[in-house]
């Protein structure tokens, strides 16, 4: 409940900031009070709508002619990003945890592997994503998978660096203590490293769910994939000029969307915690 509230004062916060500002605006010319300087962005309401006309357009037809109004259009396109970026997500998780067991069996893998993994990195992703798509066609694989593949690139990394970390974060005496009682590297892994890492894992996890989405909606702007957040949103950019509150109605709908993955993750972080603690309280009696 506590998040709850925490979540819609900040949402409270941002909105009396935004009509704020433009109340300041419209009051000083777009200059900032007492002062020959202008604001940095313009008050008018095609820079920037009323928060009000922003809800109202959510409850107006998506499109002349249809009965189907944009609120229910926006979610449906964003449970079509979501499953998009889940897959991103599975698959990032799978070789980030993957690429991390490797570099800690081998020191000279992890000198050799982690430089790359860190330049990879580097490259825009808005120059990779028409090439992914570009490959996806020429292959087997469908838009939907290539746009995936794309929330992967973004995912893997967060996953991959801290999972390391963690996994390299136990106790030197500790360590020895297992393999005193002729423990397993797999034994190891799985009674001493993996828990250690959970501190380190979940906050690359959530990083990674939230970055899943923001690359499956760059992806679906790329590939021009029907149905998804990023393809609304791109038309709702051509259209900018007479219907700028559904461009930021587009936007909202990317941000929550960001929200609610953070917040299963962090639901599973949760469960995790409560079976550990259960695990630990067992084995204490």
């Amino acid at each position: 409940m506590r998040r709850a509230l925490s979540v819609l004062g900040g949402i409270g916060t941002l909105i009396v900031l935004w009509e704020g500002y433009k109340a300041v605006g419209g009051l000083t010319g777009d200059q900032w009070p007492a002062t020959p300087w202008g604001l940095p962005v313009p008050t008018d309401d095609l820079t920037m709508p009323h928060v009000i006309d922003i809800m109202r357009t959510l409850g107006r037809p998506v499109q002349r002619g249809r009965d189907e109004i944009l609120a229910v259009f926006l979610f449906k396109a964003a449970l079509s990003t979501f499953w998009k970026a889940a897959l991103g997500f599975a698959l990032g998780t799978v070789i980030g945890w993957s690429l991390a067991v490797l570099m800690l069996r081998s020191r000279l893998v992890e000198r050799g592997l982690l430089p790359w993994i860190n330049i990879s990195q580097t490259v825009p992703l808005i120059a990779l994503a028409p090439i992914v798509v570009t490959w996806g066609r020429t292959t087997f694989l469908s838009d939907s998978l290539s746009v995936a593949l794309i929330a992967t690139y973004l995912t893997f990394f967060p996953v991959a660096v801290n999972a390391l970390r963690g996994l390299q974060s136990p106790r030197p005496a500790d360590l020895e203590l297992l393999r005193s009682y002729a423990a397993t590297e797999r034994e190891i892994l799985m009674k001493l490293r993996l828990p250690a890492s959970r501190p380190y894992l979940f906050p690359a996890l959530k990083l990674a769910a939230t970055l899943s989405v923001v690359g499956a909606i760059v992806g679906e702007i790329s590939a021009g994939v029907r149905g998804g957040l990023g393809r609304a949103i791109l038309e709702f950019a051509s259209r900018y000029s007479t219907a700028p509150a559904r461009l930021y109605a587009g936007v909202v709908g990317a941000a929550l969307l960001g929200l609610a993955v953070f917040g299963l993750v962090s639901l599973v972080e949760r469960s995790a915690g409560r079976g550990a603690g259960r695990s630990l309280a067992g084995e204490g009696t």
